[in-house]
């Protein structure tokens, strides 16, 4: 558990560094490029993000989760995801053309090309990542997720400024995988082979089949809105849809990776051990709410002010969106470690049955709801992921023993938490001058707005507080070390 907490500390900074970085690139590209541009990107990664989804082929959770990892299945896992990066690189590129005629969006050809040519790179530094991941080895993961954003957010942001347009963030996202793969190199574990090998493929396979069937379905549940809005809608319906959906995981932003690492590592060997995954997930699906919800529900009530100090009055039709797909990612939150758990314990397969559910809701209410509206199709979205709990319960039920009394025990103190500092945020929204720019508006609410969240959880005695005083203790016993010398 010590080593557990430290690799999360600096995950943490890592990644919260990175998406941070990130998100202010974001930013700025928002105003170097149209709703259109990046709509046509967007389209278009979605079906990349597809098909990394199979590329992956569950070999990164093999590596994972695997107790004897020997050697030779390291040389099958390495083979198994040579071969399938490989094959979806050239089926990208062949599918291209066809793809950009079926959307009437010719620009979706040369970027579908490019990340094409990310699947023959990425292999050589995501075998690498998982067993660092394994290791919870957090330290050299933040080295290369440091160069690996740094060199994506200067590319991307340089080529924007050189009119590159939607083709910037492909160019980005291709050099951010060269980087990461070639300072993987020196962090290779001890007797990881170079070699591939088809030894083992069976037991790759076999548990690759069930992690891929789940990571599929999310994929495409994940692709839906924007293909169907594109098909339905417009480019740039996509890409206010995509402003919309940054905006809401600001605090996805801020908490990074942090969120599920080491996730399945540690509840693997938990299960393993023969331990009950009730109480880790009661306790993890605790801490997770007490701080994401008031997050999500202040970025609904603060979403105006947000969109215009963070992209600009270009994109102010893409607020409306803001609420219901704030709704949906608190939903999301109380299954948030459900499908690693089930992965943990050998089904990963069962993870695939709410995704589908949740992929055929947002096909169903995405036709049936869809007005023309940006705000009609975000509706859909969140209807689609509320009609997925239901099965997520059922399976916390049967398969963790986390049934749905015990959750919402688990989440009450979030409730009450969140009510509070969402009334809060509206009492300060209706008292903070419309005159003042958004971004002061934002910084006059935050300092307020901390404080009532931690009051509610001291008033609830909520089991985040906890970690927010051993965090706390931490920093303050770091700055004494650095001010004792000086001061000496």
């Amino acid at each position: 558990m010590a080593n557990l907490r430290r690799s999360l500390v600096i995950n943490f900074f890592s990644s919260s560094g990175a998406s941070l970085l990130q998100f202010f690139c974001s930013i700025l590209l928002a105003r170097m490029l149209s709703p259109s541009e990046i709509g046509v990107f967007s389209m278009t990664a979605v079906f990349v993000n597809v098909a990394h989804m199979f590329r992956d082929f569950g070999v990164a959770s093999y590596v994972q989760r695997e107790p004897d990892l020997t050697v030779d299945k390291m040389r099958s896992a390495i083979g198994v995801m040579l071969a399938t990066s490989w094959s979806l690189a050239l089926f990208l590129f062949l599918v291209s053309a066809p793809l950009g005629v079926w959307l009437r969006e010719p620009g979706v050809v040369p970027v579908m090309r490019v990340l094409a040519l990310g699947f023959l790179i990425v292999p050589f530094g995501s075998i690498t990542h998982s067993m660092l991941l394994r290791e919870l080895a957090a330290d050299k993961q933040a080295v290369v997720t440091a160069a690996g954003t740094l060199s994506y957010c200067v590319s991307c942001l340089g080529l924007a400024a050189l009119g590159c347009g939607t083709m910037s963030l492909a160019w980005a996202n291709l050099i951010n995988i060269s980087v990461c793969a070639l300072v993987y190199i020196p962090f290779r574990p001890k007797g990881m082979p170079w070699l591939p090998s088809f030894r083992h493929w069976r037991s790759v396979v076999n548990f690759g089949v069930g992690t891929l069937l789940t990571n599929c379905v999310q994929a495409v549940s994940g692709a839906i809105p924007d293909m169907l809005l594109g098909k339905l809608g417009s480019a740039r319906l996509v890409g206010l849809l995509s402003r919309a959906t940054s905006t809401v995981q600001i605090f996805s932003y801020a908490a990074g990776t942090t969120i599920t690492y080491g996730a399945l590592s540690y509840l693997s060997q938990a299960h393993h051990r023969g331990e009950s995954l009730a109480p880790i997930l009661r306790r993890a699906t605790s801490l997770l709410t007490g701080i994401g919800w008031p997050a999500f529900a202040l970025t609904a009530v603060f979403g105006r002010d947000l969109v215009l100090a963070l992209y600009g009055s270009a994109w102010i039709d893409c607020v409306p969106a803001i609420a219901p797909l704030a709704l949906a990612a608190g939903v999301t939150l109380l299954f948030q470690y459900a499908p690693v758990a089930l992965t943990a314990m050998g089904m990963a397969y069962l993870g695939a049955v709410p995704q589908l559910v949740t992929c055929i809701g947002r096909l169903v209410f995405g036709y049936v709801l869809f007005d023309g509206s940006l705000v009609s199709f975000a509706w859909a979205v969140s209807l689609a992921t509320l009609v997925g709990g239901p099965v997520l319960v059922y399976q916390q039920t049967r398969h963790l023993g986390f049934g749905l009394g015990a959750m919402f025990g688990s989440v009450a103190a979030s409730a009450l938490v969140t009510l509070v500092c969402t009334g809060a945020g509206m009492v300060l929204h209706l008292l903070l001058p419309e005159s003042l720019p958004p971004l002061l508006r934002l910084l006059v609410a935050l300092p307020p707005l901390v404080a009532v969240w931690y009051a509610s959880l001291r008033a609830t005695r909520h089991e985040l507080l906890e970690e927010v005083h051993r965090l706390a203790g931490a920093a303050r016993m770091r700055v004494l070390r650095l001010v004792r010398p000086a001061g000496a």
